[in-house]
């Protein structure tokens, strides 16, 4: 199985990376609709989110850290703003840290939201915030007109309000925030370089760690969870039930307007493309599905041990910026090993769920 071929090697510690939940492939189907009114809403979607990648790779800077000496704290700094439908950031302060409940509930879910990704990342893995450092968590809700997308900006997340017709409020679905802020931690982490089989694994941390925030928040087992990223999301006239599936890749959607899910489970399914970054959001299926896999495989709360494997391959210092899948999944093995011992339960499972993928450990 030949790997993409490495995007040329114009490494810079200041990789910029945008990422919006609703991938480009699926804007660029809607905005070829026979409705005028869904593809003009498309459109402007598309041509909002290409002007904020030129602005990303202008200022996003990685690893910025706090002042040595300052303990983290152990409970989050949000600020919830309201960009008042226009897309100048971050907008009107409408509820600070500790505040109470606003009587809009976009304001509320975006804040609980964020909650309960600081909450993951601190009870099950000791790290403060995104950065480790205990950065600010910052969003803005009611951002633009009819805007059909979420996104991490690189200070800050920022959630669309939907047409109301193909795509909801998108601060409906936690793991949707879970998602977009894990692409904070990547970037402050292993920083990952969004293009190709790196730029899918990127995706993938992110629909891993988004599952992770969203079962967390309901307690619920690897069994109980539908694994499912952006469940609540579609519209009512929308054939799917979410944006991706991390159980069965490819089965999210099949709709005369969105298209079918393109995600492959397995690298027999593996999609070359020069579009969507090498297919970023095309083929995180298949590590999303090989986490789907190990954290089925031992059952009981996902974040416990599958997702702690993840996070120390994530977080290690090992994982290279351009990683493809065949060296996370040896990294993964390794730290599988490195934490819960070589040839344990951990340790099989993961050399079985990438084997299932068809990607190589040895």
């Amino acid at each position: 199985m030949d790997a993409t071929p490495h995007h040329p090697a114009h490494h810079s510690t200041h990789h910029p990376v945008f990422c919006t939940i609703v991938p480009p492939h699926v804007l660029d189907r809607i905005a070829r609709s026979e409705d005028t009114r869904r593809a003009d809403i498309a459109q402007r979607t598309l041509e909002h989110d290409a002007l904020q990648r030129t602005r990303r790779r202008l200022n996003t800077v990685r690893g910025i850290t706090a002042a040595l000496g300052t303990p983290a704290s152990e409970t989050p700094d949000r600020t919830i703003y309201d960009a008042q439908h226009h897309t100048r950031l971050p907008g009107k302060k409408v509820r600070a840290e500790g505040g109470p409940l606003h009587k809009d509930a976009s304001v509320n879910r975006a804040y609980a939201g964020l909650g309960s990704t600081f909450e993951l990342y601190l009870k099950a893995y000791g790290r403060h915030s995104i950065d480790g450092s205990g950065l600010p968590l910052n969003a803005s809700v009611h951002y633009g007109e009819q805007y059909n997308n979420a996104f991490w900006d690189g200070t800050q997340m920022v959630f669309g309000d939907g047409d109301g017709d193909l795509f909801l409020d998108f601060t409906v679905s936690v793991d949707v925030i879970g998602h977009e802020l894990t692409h904070g931690v990547t970037q402050y982490t292993a920083n990952l370089e969004y293009y190709g089989q790196s730029g899918a694994l990127n995706e993938s941390m992110s629909d891993v760690f988004g599952s992770l925030i969203k079962q967390y928040s309901l307690d619920q087992t690897a069994q109980d969870a539908d694994w499912l990223i952006g469940a609540g999301l579609l519209g009512p006239n929308v054939s799917g039930v979410a944006l991706r599936s991390m159980k069965a890749p490819g089965t999210a959607y099949d709709d005369d307007e969105l298209g079918k899910d393109p995600q492959p489970a397995t690298m027999d399914g593996y999609v070359k493309t020069s579009g969507d970054n090498g297919g970023v959001h095309i083929n995180s299926g298949i590590p999303n599905h090989a986490f789907y896999l190990a954290a089925t495989e031992l059952g009981g709360k996902a974040w416990e041990r599958a997702g702690q494997i993840w996070y120390d391959a994530l977080t290690g210092g090992q994982l290279a910026q351009d990683a493809d899948f065949a060296a996370f999944a040896r990294l993964s093995v390794a730290a599988a090993a490195t934490r819960f011992g070589s040839g344990g339960a951990e340790h099989e499972a993961l050399l079985k769920a990438w084997s299932q993928v068809g990607v190589p450990t040895a």
